[in-house]
């Protein structure tokens, strides 16, 4: 998604911009406040689609990447096949893949619900009538319940995100391969607002995590986890997966965080990217430890760096709202449209912030127990009656907006009764 505005270059062309060296942590700091946080009103919404990819006739079957280059055709991400054209879908939206061969839509971010409803609805029925004439089909949960996690892209990103992640225990892979999620995408706003949108976006968090979690099985196992992806997710480094300071101006805290975030990888050519151990941005800044035996850092490696941050919400000069699961093909505009009407207007994200408070900080239990945990069933269904009031700001249709309202306070309120 494009931020409402772009920010003119530093110096020179794009290309000029990105080699420049970073001269100290000040600078990089100054760089990822810049990109990160650009202001503006709320005008555009996008959303990023996950999805596992399965056999019809046995979705407990490993997947074959040949078959799935050969539906996807010329949508074929490069990162499977080099040689891909790697066209966009009929509606605008790039297809990439996660490790695991999950597929991914990105949809060109529209100024309305409706607008973006269109364009979604276009590109998915393109992709899952590709793949159904392959005997494929998507998954409808956030996490592979048939099968366990296996890496089939052969990147050398995610060969050394796998080393990486090994030795801290199973939850990297099972991320990495198995899980799928349902990103919302949003302007971050006006200066005078942008702090309490952010802040906003993490405390609706747990909540809206347990009104959405559907991913309880995974390999064919109960895990008794209402999001078991959420908790793969956490289950890798905390320093680039946990909650993000939500307190005084997000623009610093987060460009100093990113400062202090060790590598992940080092992109270097044909050689392994693994990262030296413990190398910070700030100390390759620095010159060091081992970032002395590197090239000084240019503003391309802050960027690659900026990539390597799963946080619930992440800035990309937009929010990116990271923590639902991924929803049946046919179910994810309700998620999207109650979190655009949750952060529509000013007011109504002060309510949002009040409502969630008593929460805010519950992400492993709302991964842990969903809606099952009385107090986050409660402020769900609060949001859910604060956010289908909001709607018609969204620009949907009246009767998309009767079905999502049914639709989601149904969930609330049921799940609140079997509570």
């Amino acid at each position: 998604m494009q931020a409402v505005h772009d920010f003119p270059e530093k110096s020179g062309s794009a290309s000029n911009r990105t080699a420049r060296v970073l001269a100290d942590r000040a600078a990089g700091e100054a760089y990822v406040a810049s990109v990160c946080f650009k202001h503006g009103p709320p005008r555009l919404t996008g959303v990023e689609l996950e999805f596992t990819v399965h056999h019809a006739d046995d979705p407990a079957r490993p997947l074959d990447p040949d078959v799935l280059a050969t539906a996807l055709g010329p949508h074929t991400p490069r990162t499977l096949r080099p040689d891909s054209p790697a066209s966009p879908l009929p509606a605008g939206s790039p297809v990439s893949l996660e490790p695991g061969c999950q597929v991914e839509i990105s949809a060109l971010p529209q100024a309305s619900l409706r607008e973006l409803d269109a364009a979604v609805t276009a590109d998915l029925h393109h992709l899952r009538d590709r793949l159904a004439r392959h005997g494929l089909v998507l998954g409808e949960s956030g996490i592979d319940a048939h099968r366990a996690p296996r890496r089939l892209l052969r990147t050398p990103r995610y060969a050394a995100m796998e080393r990486r992640f090994a030795p801290i225990g199973p939850g990297g892979l099972t991320m990495m391969c198995s899980t799928a999620g349902l990103q919302v995408c949003l302007d971050a706003g006006e200066p005078e607002h942008y702090a309490a949108r952010w802040a906003a976006a993490h405390a609706m968090g747990p909540p809206l995590l347990a009104l959405f979690a559907n991913s309880r099985v995974h390999a064919g196992r109960d895990t008794g986890h209402a999001s078991a992806r959420w908790l793969a997710v956490h289950d890798t480094e905390a320093v680039r997966t946990r909650t993000a300071a939500v307190a005084g101006d997000p623009a610093r805290e987060w460009a100093g965080r990113l400062m202090d975030v060790p590598l992940m990888v080092l992109p270097r050519g044909d050689r392994p990217w693994d990262a030296p151990e413990g190398l910070t941005f700030a100390d390759w800044i620095d010159g060091r430890g081992a970032g002395a035996l590197l090239p000084r850092p240019t503003v391309a490696d802050l960027d690659y760096h900026l990539t390597t941050m799963f946080t619930p919400v992440r800035p990309q000069g937009y929010l990116e709202i990271r923590y639902l699961d991924a929803q049946p093909p046919d179910e994810w505009l309700a998620p999207v449209a109650l979190v655009s009407a949750l952060l529509a207007r000013p007011a109504t994200v002060e309510k949002v912030r009040e409502v969630c408070a008593p929460v805010a900080d519950r992400w492993t239990t709302a991964a842990r127990r969903g809606l099952a945990d009385p107090e986050l069933a409660a402020v769900a269904a609060a949001l859910a009656d604060l956010g289908c009031a909001e709607l018609g700001a969204t620009g949907l249709a009246e009767e998309s907006i009767t079905e999502i309202s049914e639709s989601v306070q149904g969930r609330a309120y049921r799940s609140r009764s079997e509570a």
